[in-house]
Order: C-alpha cells, then structure tokens, then sequence
C-alpha cells in the first residue's frame, strides 16, 4: 500500500540519480542526545553525502529562548537557509545519520515555515554508507539563496494551547518519548525537568514506527494500525510533543504520510511542560 503523501520520502537511490540536479540541496540535519556526547558537525565534516550543508538545529533556533532549539523567527529562519545557498525554488532533502530522528525535525521546520519542496532520506546516511553510496569530506562551496520564510502558526502548539487543551480535550496530545519516560519510571537527563507527562496523553515511541533495520517507516498500514491503536484516528485533531521537540516530529511526518495532517507540533514539548511551575503532571 502507498502512503499518501509519499513524495514526502525519498530513496538513496533516487538521490544517487539526482545528486547532481542544480535545483536540489540536500541538507544534512543529524543532531544526537546531549548525553550521547555526538557532534552531528563534527562527523559531517568526517564524511557526508556529496554536496550536501549542515542543517545545524541547536544554531538555527531562537537565541532568545532558555529552551532548547525552538523555532527562530522567520526573518532569523530565512537568513540561515539563505547562508545555505536555499531559495524558495529548491527542492530541499534532508537526512540525518540514523535514518528518521532528526531530519523530519528539519522537514517539518521548512514546511512550517511555508516551504512545502521538502523530503527526507529514507534510511538516512547509515544506509547510504550500509549501501556503499559515494561518501565526501569536501565542504560545498555556497552561493547565498534568496529565501522567504512565513510561519504557518497552525503547525506549531504552544504551552498555553496545551493547557487550555486540558479543558476543552478538543485534541489529542501524543508522546514520542520512550515508555519509561512517558510513565515517570526514568529520570529526565535535562536538569530541572520533573518525570511523568501531559495529563491525558497517549504515549506512541517514536522508534516503534520505525523499521529498525532499515531507518525507514513502517508501511502504510502498519502506521494507521499504530496510530488508531492510541486513538489518534484519522477524525481527530493531533498535537505531538516529545522532550524537546525533535522526535514530536517523526510522528508529524507519519501522519503526514497517510494524509492525516491535521496536526501540530508542541515545540517547547517535555523540557518546556516538566520545567514549569505552572503546569500539571501525569505519572
């Protein structure tokens, strides 16, 4: 079965053929968990896919934030992808090493930011080099882009919607975040962050969408199974939310994939609600 929305992925080797096409940028957008001790910069500039930038999620956020990379303004958003040579004509391809952790966080910052010419690698770098596809430590020479950016504020929620979400329960809230954090039985890595979750989310890991042998989703009805199974049918409003608004954006991407894009992201997510003094927790 197709996915709907399924020029949303993109195969290693269609991005072989294509590599050179002089309308396409492929973005690099691998970032890892801060206790893992990676540098997504650093191992792309070891070797990365011919041709590509790094998309740097920590660097283009808002600086003015004590959250972690929050989405910037869009004059600050355009800036950064211009200096990446990205105008609004590009069509934009986004990796990241593990194949689907990152990158739709990348996917779903330009969407959001009115840029729809967006897919990701499915399978990511690790298949590529799983695949033997020609690898480079080259840095591309960048001619700026001429790129504007205008936020689209309906694919992004905010502390306050939630909050006023647990009133009304007009959406459903749901977690990417392992089960074990979801229930509270594993500490936050993040200081000042209390264990637990939303009151009346739904929690759906991120990895279990996932086919962990080839970094690529599960197909089309193992996704809606997934989904349904939590109740997050295809009639109801969704916000996902995560720890800090990265892997929220691999079930935004799944939705997206089988056409049920009714749906936001909570950017400030876990570290923003479990940080709060002002808001309420499920264990």
């Amino acid at each position: 079965m197709t996915n709907i929305n399924n020029s949303a992925l993109v195969s290693t080797s269609w991005l072989e053929e294509n590599i050179k096409d002089p309308n396409l940028r492929i973005l690099d957008g691998s970032w890892h968990l801060p206790p893992t001790g990676r540098s997504g910069l650093k191992e792309f500039n070891l070797q990365h896919i011919p041709g590509a930038r790094y998309f740097d999620i920590d660097e283009i956020s808002d600086k003015n934030s004590s959250l972690p990379h929050m989405l910037p303004s869009s004059e600050y958003f355009s800036c950064c992808v211009e200096e990446l040579g990205i105008s609004n004509s590009n069509q934009v391809i986004v990796y990241d090493f593990e194949g689907l952790f990152s990158a739709p966080r990348v996917w779903w910052m330009f969407r959001a930011f009115g840029h729809s010419n967006v897919s990701i690698l499915s399978g990511g770098f690790n298949l590529w080099l799983k695949e033997n596809r020609p690898i480079s430590r080259e840095l591309t020479k960048i001619k700026p882009g001429t790129f504007k950016a205008k936020l689209n504020k309906g694919t992004v929620a905010s502390k306050l919607q939630l909050k006023e979400n647990l009133k009304t329960k007009k959406c459903l809230v749901i977690d990417a975040r392992s089960s074990n954090r979801f229930s509270g039985s594993e500490p936050e890595f993040r200081p000042g962050v209390k264990s637990g979750h939303i009151p009346g989310s739904k929690n759906l890991p991120f990895n279990e969408i996932i086919n962990a042998n080839t970094g690529s989703f599960a197909d089309t009805q193992s996704l809606k199974n997934s989904f349904d199974a939590i109740g997050a049918t295809k009639d109801k409003t969704i916000i996902t939310s995560c720890g800090s608004g990265i892997t929220a954006c691999v079930l935004a991407l799944g939705l997206h994939l089988i056409g049920r894009d009714n749906h936001s992201v909570y950017d400030g997510s876990w570290t923003e609600w479990g940080s709060s003094d002002d808001t309420t927790i499920e264990v």
